[in-house]
C-alpha cells in the first residue's frame, strides 16, 4: 500500500513542481512585495514593512475609477451575455436544418483575434474628421444625433465596452449551452408533454435545472474573465486607459509596472491583491449559491 502511495506521488510530482513555481512563488513573490514599502526598483532596497501600499492603491482615484470600470463590465456583461446565449442555444437546439451551419456561424468571433475585433468596433463606433462612423450615421439616419463613442462621454464609452465584450464572449457560452441543452435526457420532456405539461413549465422545471451546471460553470467564469480585462479595452481606447478614464484593476497593475506612471512593483502587487481577493470572495459566494440552486 505504501508503495501504490509512493508512485501515486511521483505521477503528481510534474503538476506539483509546476504549480508550486508558476503559482505558489508568484503569489507568495506578490504578497512579500505588496507589504514592502518604500520599494526601489533600482537599488532592490525598501525602507519598512506594513500596509501603505494597500492604504494608496485604495486612495487612488484611478485605481478606484478601475475598480468602478471593473464592477460595471461585470455586472452588465456576465448576465446579459449568459441571457442571450441560452436564448441563442434554445433557438439552435429548435432547428433541425442547417443547425451546423448557424453553430459555426455563432462561433466565428471566438476563433477571431480580439485586437482586431476591437480595431472594427472602434472603426464602427469611431468619430473622425472624415467620418461619424457607421453607426452614427445609422443613428443620424432615424433622426437622431451623432455620438462620439470612443472619446465622448464616459456612458457612451462604457456602452461600446459592454457590447464588445458581450461579442467577445458569447461564443463560447453558445457553445457550451448548446452542448448541454442537446445532453439533457429527452425522457424527461417526453414524460412531461404526456401529462401535458407547457413550455413554459418544461423550461423551467426541467431544461433550467439539468444545465444549472453549464450555467453556473459560465456565469464564474465570466466573473473572472470580466475581472481581468484589459486587452479588450486597450483595442477600443488604446493605452492610455486613464487618461480615457476607462482603465481596469489589471489595466492599472499593468501599468504600475510598465506603463507611464511605471516602475512600482510594491503598488501593482497590492492592487493585484485586492483583486485576488474580490474574485475570490465572488467565487465563493457563487459556490456557496451553487449548493443551493445548481442541479447535481
Amino acid at each position: 500500500m505504501e508503495q501504490k502511495s509512493m508512485k501515486g506521488w511521483l505521477y503528481l510530482l510534474p503538476a506539483l513542481i509546476f504549480l508550486g513555481v508558476f503559482m505558489v512563488y508568484p503569489l507568495a513573490d506578490v504578497f512579500v512585495y505588496s507589504i514592502e514599502e518604500g520599494y526601489n526598483s533600482a537599488s532592490q532596497t525598501y525602507y519598512g514593512v506594513g500596509g501603505y501600499n494597500f492604504s494608496y492603491v485604495l486612495h487612488d482615484p484611478y485605481f478606484l475609477q478601475a475598480i468602478k470600470n471593473t464592477f460595471l463590465l461585470v455586472v452588465i456583461t456576465v448576465p446579459i451575455s449568459t441571457g442571450i446565449a441560452l436564448l441563442i442555444s434554445l433557438g439552435l437546439t429548435s432547428i433541425t436544418k442547417f443547425r451546423d451551419f448557424f453553430q459555426t456561424v455563432f462561433f466565428l468571433p471566438y476563433v477571431t483575434n480580439t485586437l482586431a475585433i476591437g480595431l472594427v468596433f472602434m472603426i464602427l463606433f469611431k468619430k473622425t474628421p472624415y467620418s461619424d462612423g457607421m453607426v452614427n450615421m445609422l443613428i443620424s439616419a432615424v433622426g437622431g444625433s451623432t455620438i462620439d463613442f470612443i472619446d465622448g462621454p464616459y456612458w457612451a464609452k462604457m456602452f461600446v465596452l459592454c457590447f464588445y465584450t458581450i461579442w467577445i464572449v458569447m461564443p463560447f457560452k453558445i457553445l457550451i449551452l448548446t452542448s448541454a441543452l442537446v445532453s439533457v435526457n429527452q425522457d424527461y420532456y417526453n414524460a412531461a408533454r404526456v401529462d401535458g405539461t407547457s413550455k413554459s413549465r418544461i423550461f423551467w422545471k426541467i431544461t433550467l435545472p439539468m444545465i444549472s451546471p453549464s450555467i453556473f460553470y459560465l456565469i464564474i467564469t465570466g466573473f473572472i474573465g470580466a475581472f481581468k480585462a484589459y486587452s479588450d479595452v486597450v483595442a477600443l481606447f488604446s493605452t492610455d486607459l486613464n487618461a480615457a478614464g476607462m482603465n481596469t484593476i489589471v489595466g492599472y497593475v499593468y501599468d504600475m509596472l510598465y506603463g507611464n506612471s511605471g516602475g512600482y512593483p510594491s503598488y501593482a502587487s497590492a492592487a493585484a491583491l485586492i483583486l485576488f481577493v474580490i474574485v475570490l470572495t465572488i467565487t465563493c459566494i457563487n459556490m456557496l449559491v451553487r449548493r443551493k440552486h445548481v442541479y447535481i
